[in-house]
């Protein structure tokens, strides 16, 4: 317990980079906070966020860690993906790691934040956790970094590189992140930089997040896909989950009809299956066609693989980042709205799956506020 508490640092001079938010879903994996997930699922990456008490100078309209999100709590303290991140010593992080405690995960992943200080920390971190694990990624921020940067963090140990475009369409982007918001982030800059971490990373060394929900069609959010992957990028889904007290807390989720769609998409061109061209789109932009042999389909819808989490791979795990419930709520997990498997489908999922890759309704996920939890505990 006093290791617990030595660990978990919420206030004061506790930054980077010699403290880390840590996922309230690897904070349990480390064994540094109680709990446990709904149906068992195990965490496979540490998912850490370099922390400031100025906090992140970035205005997105639908972060929880945005500048422009009034909790009248300290930045250090704000929800990241509906859930709180306690910031953790990163030598606790290291200590729990090496203790063997949470044997079983296969991968780290390291997250930057609009700061200039940034830069220089996710260096140093990444440095001194890939003494521990092999398998490091970084989410990075375009805004803020140079491609002669994307070298000095590759030899720092990082393997993998995540960019959070989020948004799937130029004009979403500004409104939502750039200029609409009073934000630094610059669509163009963005892609360039995935394009850059390609060329020094690798092909599908390199990742792309996008947000399905965030006012984006079908065939939008398909496109942005389909660019990531002729670039070498492969793609990592989220769905939009509202934010208290962010400029976009009213907004609705996505239909979990169109959610479902997008996912197997994404998989379809990201395992060559298929691509945009092969695809069709009713009058509406909605995906009616996925362009791939019936029976392949079916296996492949059958096998559940796309309806899982979406994220960098582990040494064997295809996504070892898998995030649970992390853009759900336990009951909408209970009740088959899981936007994101953190597990293998079984056959009663995959029929409730079937069921709403063809619904084309207009009814957001359900969801209710009270039940918010990352670790499905209620």
């Amino acid at each position: 317990m006093e290791a617990i508490k030595e660990g978990l640092k919420c206030n004061g001079k506790h930054e980077s980079p010699d403290y880390v938010r840590t996922s309230l879903a690897a904070a349990m994996t480390m064994g540094i906070y109680p709990g446990r997930f709904f149906r068992d699922v195990k965490l496979y990456c540490i998912n850490l966020l370099l922390t400031y008490d100025e906090g992140c100078t970035a205005r997105c309209a639908y972060c929880g860690l945005s500048r422009a999100r009034e909790t009248g709590k300290p930045w250090s303290e704000h929800s990241f993906i509906r859930v709180d991140w306690p910031t953790v010593a990163l030598n606790e992080v290291i200590s729990r790691i090496r203790s063997g405690f949470c044997s079983h995960v296969e991968r780290i992943c390291v997250s930057m934040i609009t700061n200039g200080r940034a830069r220089r920390d996710l260096i140093t971190v990444v440095d001194r956790l890939h003494q521990e694990l092999n398998l490091i990624s970084a989410l990075i921020t375009p805004t803020i970094i140079d491609k002669e940067w994307l070298y000095r963090l590759k030899e720092a140990g990082a393997d993998m590189v995540g960019v959070a475009i989020d948004a799937a369409t130029r004009k979403l982007f500004e409104r939502l992140r750039g200029r609409g918001v009073g934000g630094p982030h610059r669509w163009e800059e963005y892609w360039k930089t995935v394009g850059e971490a390609v060329e020094i990373f690798g092909r599908y060394r390199v990742g792309i997040h996008l947000i399905v929900g965030l006012g984006e069609t079908e065939e939008e959010m398909v496109k942005a896909i389909q660019r990531a992957n002729d670039m070498g990028a492969q793609t990592h889904l989220f769905s939009f989950y509202p934010e208290e007290k962010s400029s976009m807390q009213n907004h609705p989720q996505p239909p979990i009809g169109k959610y479902r769609r997008m996912q197997l998409a994404r998989y379809l061109i990201n395992h060559d299956v298929s691509s945009i061209d092969k695809m069709e789109f009713n009058k509406d932009s909605r995906l009616i066609d996925y362009g791939a042999n019936e029976k392949k389909l079916d296996e492949i819808i059958d096998g559940g693989m796309p309806f899982m989490t979406s994220g960098c791979p582990g040494k064997t795990m295809e996504n070892a980042c898998n995030r649970p419930f992390a853009n759900c709520t336990p009951y909408q997990a209970y009740i088959g709205e899981l936007g994101d498997y953190p597990f293998q489908p079984n056959e009663n999922d995959i029929k409730i799956i079937r069921k709403q890759l063809y619904d084309y309704s207009d009814t957001p996920k359900t969801w209710t506020p009270f039940l918010v939890s990352e670790t499905g505990v209620w």
